[in-house]
């Protein structure tokens, strides 16, 4: 293919001033490289375009060739796009622009732009955005697929806070999609994942947040059952304000794992609350009572949360599954520890419980294609499989732990989902027929390879 087309590579190299890296290429490896190292891709090429100049010559480059483009910054999420063979793959690392409105209401961020880049930027100026759990993640693509964070309760999806995305379409053209300009692929875009074309930058709202109160509870792990009863007990009654999560975790004796908890297995509750230690005192007297190996609670800064949920700092390998849940029967958390507990031989890293209902279940008029997710609780279960054995044994008990939590599922979130699924089946069937009639309009011919593609049919 490209590899081939030395010509054609020349012509691109010549194009773009972030370069571009084929198979042979000596930094070939680590050009395709994605976060999680479990995933191996394999494209045509490796396009860095440094504006959105580049990348319009990036897709036409493509065009010309019959190849399709696969936007992507850190790869959190790249297994269900495959080996990308008949793809350029295009870094947007080289857009990483951010900048402020005057009264830091709204941010402008380019493609290449994490969140960390953002959260510590706007925490010192008392203002939050609708950032997820890990600061390495990428802002464009988690709000493309919904993105449930720690202030979702309360805010909703950051999806549905972005106010203008900038992109490259199909036939190269850059457009400005926002309430009053291409309304239709402003929704489609607002959850309907990158179908749509490059997307090289993102406007969104940021929200008044001065300080949190937030931490975590770590309990042995042979108390898995018993925090887990007493935490799910608590949920129906905490206010918006508070989001929690539940965690079985066995702490890998990695170098990057504080030496604390290295090697060593808890069930671990987090949780971030907007107000004091008033406002949590519901949640957390109650898993107080239990009386926690350790107790990480107190007032923060909004910067505090990028690391409160403890993801890897540096790609690693990974298997996951992942449901929406409703509220979970006593026998259910009962079959969870026992899957994935003390006793189990479970060889998943995490396995997370993560609150949602609240702000994400009350849809708005003004949302994009994923306006509220269903059920109460987002499963979240995970393994580092180090080699074909170990991968196999995470891959067999991320299926025990589905098979035991399959009863209460309602659904799935696409962020969370590393795997090929059908998103006709994840979608409502209007929004997927609705999301199939933008992509028919502005890709007519699938050049962009989503993660979780939307077909223009069937």
């Amino acid at each position: 293919m490209v590899a081939a087309d030395q010509p054609g590579i020349a012509g691109l190299r010549a194009a773009l001033s972030g370069g571009v890296v084929a198979k042979g290429d000596e930094d070939w490896d680590v050009a395709r490289q994605a976060f999680n190292l479990a995933v191996d891709q394999r494209p045509a090429a490796v396009a860095f375009p440094a504006d959105a100049d580049e990348v319009a010559a990036t897709v036409r480059f493509a065009a010309e060739r019959g190849l399709q483009v696969a936007p992507q910054l850190t790869g959190h999420n790249a297994a269900p796009l495959g080996p990308l063979d008949g793809a350029v793959l295009l870094r947007t690392d080289g857009l990483d622009d951010v900048a402020f409105d005057a009264e830091h209401t709204r941010a402008r961020v380019g493609a290449g732009v994490r969140w960390g880049d953002v959260v510590r930027q706007t925490s010192p100026r008392s203002r939050a955005a609708l950032h997820g759990s890990s600061p390495g993640v990428g802002v464009v693509g988690y709000s493309l697929g919904g993105g449930l964070g720690w202030y979702a309760r309360r805010w909703g999806l950051a999806a549905n806070s972005v106010t203008a995305v900038e992109l490259v379409a199909a036939d190269g053209s850059r457009l400005r999609a926002d309430r009053d300009h291409e309304p239709d692929l402003f929704w489609a875009l607002r959850g309907g994942g990158g179908n749509f074309g490059v997307v090289t930058a993102m406007e969104f709202a940021l929200y008044p947040v001065g300080e949190l109160y937030a931490g975590a509870l770590f309990f042995p792990w042979e108390r898995s059952a018993e925090v887990l009863h007493v935490w799910h007990g608590l949920l129906a009654d905490l206010p918006d304000t508070v989001t929690s999560c539940g965690r079985i975790m066995q702490f890998p004796p990695f170098p990057d794992v504080p030496e604390s908890l290295r090697g060593r297995s808890f069930v671990v509750i987090e949780a971030a609350c907007l107000g004091g230690a008033d406002v949590a005192a519901p949640l957390l007297a109650p898993l107080r009572g239990l009386r926690p190996s350790l107790d990480t609670f107190a007032a923060v800064a909004p910067e505090a949360l990028l690391d409160l949920h403890m993801d890897p700092p540096l790609p690693v390998p990974a298997l996951s599954d992942h449901l929406l849940l409703e509220h979970l029967a006593p026998a259910a958390i009962d079959d969870l520890a026992a899957v994935a507990g003390p006793g189990s031989g479970s060889p998943l890293a995490a396995v997370d419980l993560r609150h949602t209902g609240a702000a994400l279940a009350r849809p708005q008029p003004h949302d994009g294609a994923v306006g509220a997710l269903p059920g109460v609780l987002s499963l979240f279960a995970v393994g580092v499989p180090a080699d074909p054995a170990a991968g196999a044994a995470v891959g067999g008990q991320l299926a025990k732990v589905n098979a035991v939590l399959a009863g209460h599922a309602v659904g799935q979130s696409l962020n969370m989902v590393e795997g090929p699924v059908a998103t006709r089946q994840v979608y409502p069937p209007a929004t997927y027929r609705r999301l199939q009639r933008v992509r028919a309009q502005y890709d007519p011919d699938e050049r962009f390879r989503a993660n979780h593609p939307v077909p223009t049919r069937g």
